[in-house]
């Protein structure tokens, strides 16, 4: 009886050990192969973040590869890329409301459709869901000249209560503009 218990105080210490290694690695998000990054601004009032994970080219194809063509696309790696504005904005003329949003794109070798989504904490776009669009927008691509290995996201102001928010990846270059709404 006695060795019966031990062995299964012992199998129990192993298993809670194990387990508590595994949830420890997973918090560590800056040890992922697509690492964890933040693009924010301040203009006047105005603050816009975008928290991604951003993945390498690593010699891979971008366009209709590890973009897809014609799918919906996180913007990244890992959970959905979040977009979180202090205030009501506007974005490329259309209306925006304060808050945080999953960040989607379209893309199908022309214009890319960018979709503001209010389910913000999702994995990936698994669980899309088009009933929560909140804001579609599209912007054209451009090419950048300068090769970006990380995909990236930057956000600079263009004037008091503005900015300009860019997607660069390889030679890609998308932007769109966010101004406060007045």
């Amino acid at each position: 009886m006695k060795i019966s218990k031990l062995f299964f105080l012992s199998f129990l210490s192993i298993l809670f050990i194990g387990i508590s290694t595994q949830a420890n690695a997973q918090e560590d998000k800056s040890k992922r192969p697509s690492p964890p990054a933040v693009a924010t601004a301040t203009s006047g009032d105005l603050t816009i973040t975008l928290d991604y994970s951003s993945p390498a080219v690593k010699g891979r194809k971008v366009l209709g590869k590890l973009v897809p063509d014609g799918k919906i696309w996180r913007l990244g790696a890992n959970e959905a890329t979040t977009f979180e504005v202090n205030q009501d904005v506007m974005i490329e003329g259309q209306r925006l409301p304060a808050g945080k949003y999953a960040l989607f794109s379209i893309q199908d070798g022309g214009d890319w459709t960018f979709i503001f989504n209010s389910e913000a904490d999702q994995w990936g776009a698994y669980n899309y869901n088009k009933s929560k669009d909140v804001l579609r927008i599209d912007a054209s691509p451009s090419r950048s000249e300068d090769m970006r290995e990380r995909m990236a996201f930057e956000v600079t102001e263009t004037t008091r209560g503005a900015a300009d928010v860019v997607f660069n990846w390889e030679y890609i270059k998308v932007k769109f503009n966010v101004k406060a709404a007045r």
